[in-house]
């Protein structure tokens, strides 16, 4: 698939690293973009931490694997991981499938307010796809 033909949200943020973000109430859900997963192919399996460990903005915070490779998963935020999507453990192809919905990885507990912290729009994140 090219880029354009994938889905990029215009209410998420996104990482040069292909991580989004979208605030929930007071979290944040985190997951991979349309383009990550699209890269990846078939997820195999999933690494993630568990509730209540702390992780700094890029820090990585798990892996996520397909029969291609092994990727680092990095945070967009500094703050708790206050939820985890359990059914990834036994069904890491929903990442693949729904990326921005029942594919979402990580609900985060953010140490800052979320407006305080500079991440792509969609246009920008276009844009980035486009230059790489």
């Amino acid at each position: 698939m090219t880029t354009t033909q994938l889905n990029y949200p215009e209410d998420l943020l996104y990482t040069d690293e292909h991580i989004w973000a979208r605030q929930v109430g007071d979290l944040i859900e985190v997951g991979i973009s349309d383009f990550a997963q699209d890269q990846l192919t078939e997820i195999a399996y999933i690494d993630l931490p568990k509730a209540g460990e702390f992780f700094e903005a890029g820090q990585d915070f798990g892996t996520v694997e397909s029969i291609k490779s092994v990727n680092s998963l990095y945070c967009p935020y500094s703050g708790e991981v206050a939820e985890v999507n359990s059914e990834l453990d036994s069904a890491p192809t929903i990442v693949n499938v729904d990326p921005y919905g029942k594919g979402w990885m990580i609900r985060l507990r953010p140490k800052l307010p979320a407006e305080t912290v500079e991440l792509l729009s969609a246009a920008d994140y276009r844009a980035f796809l486009a230059r790489s």
